[in-house]
């Protein structure tokens, strides 16, 4: 069954639900319910990486994260930390978390892949070419599938080389990231050059700008609301899923809970 990881943002601008749980109980509270409606693994992650976001110091990134989940972690939750920085990965991972999930592969800190090589956990690569203030200026390509499996593959190759085993690699195409509008859904249908790397897929569409459009074009007078955007994700995690990817990181667990619950029973 494939695996639901749960967003847990503890950040005041992330672009879906930036603010909510910037109070640590209110995060922790957050986590543990996303835990109870089925996920199998919580994200923390302290910087938003929505377009446009600015940048966060490390001390004050860990400063949101760190009591996050180390309360998580006693209550028996799986931890992934979602960051950029190489110190807060190690900060992170000695509170227990278990995976670092850096969406830039370890291009945004030259000390990432080192430093998750030494603390032996598991590590979500991103694909990713430039920092939210200005990646849509990078999002070009002719086959995007093909160009992003290429570009991964030499992440994992440096990964390699920093001592981090092919068993410990996540792979993730980043949905959204410097990928604009149609792009999305061209990765996604090619997804099985994804999934050929040989590591495990994650997939990343939850509220995502390319869903919207689509709800909004297909109902012009309806907003296309967080719970349509959720219902939408449900949709391609649950067709992600079909092509073999490992997990999905979604906002509402629930809905993709039972949107993979339902294309279970149908491939039977």
């Amino acid at each position: 069954m494939t695996g639901i990881w749960g967003i847990v943002n503890v950040t005041p601008d992330s672009f879906s639900d930036g603010g909510r749980y910037l109070d640590v109980d209110r995060a922790v509270a957050h986590g543990l319910r996303l835990r109870a409606d089925g996920a199998t693994v919580l994200d923390v992650g302290g910087e938003s990486t929505r377009p446009g976001a600015e940048r966060v110091g490390p001390d004050v990134e860990q400063e949101r994260v760190l009591p996050v989940i180390e309360q998580l972690v006693a209550a028996g939750a799986p931890v992934s930390i979602d960051t950029f920085n190489a110190a807060t990965a190690a900060a992170a991972v000695r509170a227990g978390a278990r995976i670092v999930n850096d969406v830039s592969g370890g291009l945004a800190d030259p000390d990432m892949l080192a430093t998750v090589a030494e603390t032996g956990a598991d590590y979500a690569i991103g694909h990713w070419r430039g920092f939210s203030s200005d990646m849509y200026a990078q999002a070009e390509y002719r086959r995007v599938a093909r160009e992003v499996a290429s570009e991964l593959k030499e992440r994992m190759g440096e990964a390699a080389a920093a001592g981090i085993a092919p068993s410990r690699l996540i792979v993730d195409p980043g949905i959204g990231f410097a990928k604009a509008g149609a792009q999305n859904w061209e990765l996604l249908r090619g997804l099985d050059e994804i999934v050929a790397l040989g590591p495990r897929v994650l997939i990343g569409t939850s509220r995502k700008r390319f869903l919207a459009e689509v709800l909004t074009h297909a109902a012009p007078d309806d907003d296309a609301t967080e719970a349509r955007r959720d219902l939408a994700t449900a949709v391609t995690s649950a067709l992600a899923a079909r092509v073999g990817v490992w997990a999905v990181r979604v906002h509402d667990v629930a809905a993709t809970r039972d949107a993979l619950a339902i294309a279970h029973a149908w491939e039977g």
